[in-house]
Formats: C-alpha cells, structure tokens, sequence
C-alpha cells in the first residue's frame, strides 16, 4: 500500500526526472536539446531534433513514464541534411511501396515543407494498415511531420464492433475490463472509464483500433494512478 501511495503523490519534479531518465535509455533519442516541463502531471517537450522520428520516440518515452497525464509535444524537427519536397515524396512513395501489408495503390502522397500528408480517395479496411504506412514513413530523412488521412473503411456493424473490443479488453492481462466502457456509434468508438497508468489507457485504443473499419476512436479514459 506504501508504494501505491507513493505513486499517488508523485512530485512534477519527480516526474520529469524520470522522463529524462527514459530518454536516456532510449536509443532512438540522441538529441541534447529536448526541455522538459511538468505540470499536474501533464509533460511538455520542447526543443529540437534531426528528425521525426526522434520526435515520435520522446513522446512515446514520455508517455512511458508512471504517474503522466498527458504530453504536448513542441519539439520541432531540423533536419541535418536538406531534402527537397519531391526528394522526400519519391522515398515515400518507395518506401510505403517496400510493404506488402501496405495498399500503396491506394495512397496518395503530398509533401510541403517536408510535411507529409497521406491520402486514399478508397482507404484499406484495417487501422493498422493506415498506422504502419505513418510508421513507415516517419523514419525517413527530412520529414518533419505527418498528416494522416487514410480513410478505413468500416467492415462491421456497431454491435459487432462493440462486442469485439469488449471481448479483446477481456483478454488483455494488462486491464482491468471492468474498468472501461466501450460505446460505437457508426464507425466511432468512445471509450470511458479510468486506468492506472498512460500505458494502460494506450492499451485500451490500441483494442479499440484492432476492429475492422474503425475510422475513429474518442478515448476519454481518465489516467488515475
């Protein structure tokens, strides 16, 4: 009981401390010049990196740590080297073409600014189809941030939906199911309910998003450790 209280009354100091401790141990953040801030448990990352990558990984290391509410993410991306937008359009387009689980005939692949924004006019009828074509390209050099707009198709009808996520919240070890409260509405899912910790709330979407055709999820989950 000491130790879940301890967690309880976590200090914002206590807690950035152990933010900059993740990144540390992440190798994918080698930047110097991330600030951290910590305000009622709600982290702010600013500064700067080479990439887009590095800053989808401080978040994602931020959003590890226990006791984190939420995080704004003001890291802006500088490249190293400079890309031109057709450059980086052309090794988008190679690169979601490399994936065989990745529909590219469908994708269209826009580029300013070294800003990317995908598009498909049809969509592909998973989430984590539309998730890995992000993924694939956030690595790649010059890219300093990603709009995805990749349509999903809905393949179920909301009842289904519904008693699919219900069942995988059941099956993860890492939930309390009793906890959560699934409502479909469409091709919208909204959940509600608490969790302890960041890890398991992103536990949950992640649930959320395994149901074919879900184009949308509202997590409302409160984090209360």
């Amino acid at each position: 009981m000491a130790a879940l209280a301890d967690v309880k009354t976590r200090t914002n100091s206590a807690i950035r401390e152990d933010v900059i401790y993740e990144f540390k141990w992440d190798p994918k953040i080698t930047s110097n010049d991330i600030a951290v801030a910590v305000k009622d448990g709600v982290v702010t990352l600013s500064g700067f990196v080479t990439s887009y990558w590095e800053k989808d990984a401080a978040e994602k290391a931020a959003k590890r740590v226990y006791g984190v509410k939420g995080v704004a993410n003001d890291i802006e991306v500088k490249p190293s080297s400079i890309q031109t937008d057709p450059e980086i359009a052309r090794d988008v387009v190679h690169e979601l073409e490399r994936h065989i689980s990745i529909p590219s005939d469908r994708i269209k692949v826009t580029v300013k600014n070294g800003w990317v924004t995908l598009e498909g006019s049809i969509g592909v009828e998973w989430q984590y189809q539309k998730i890995l074509a992000e993924s694939a390209v956030k690595k790649l050099r010059g890219v300093t941030g990603i709009t995805n707009d990749i349509e999903v198709k809905p393949q179920v009808s909301p009842q289904e939906a519904r008693s699919q996520i219900e069942e995988a919240l059941r099956r993860s070890a890492a939930l309390d199911a009793r906890r959560i409260r699934v409502e479909v509405e469409g091709s919208t899912v909204t959940l509600y309910g608490s969790v302890r910790s960041w890890a398991e709330m992103s536990e949950a979407e992640r649930a959320a998003w395994s149901v074919p055709g879900a184009t949308k999820v509202e997590n409302n989950i409160i984090v209360a450790p």
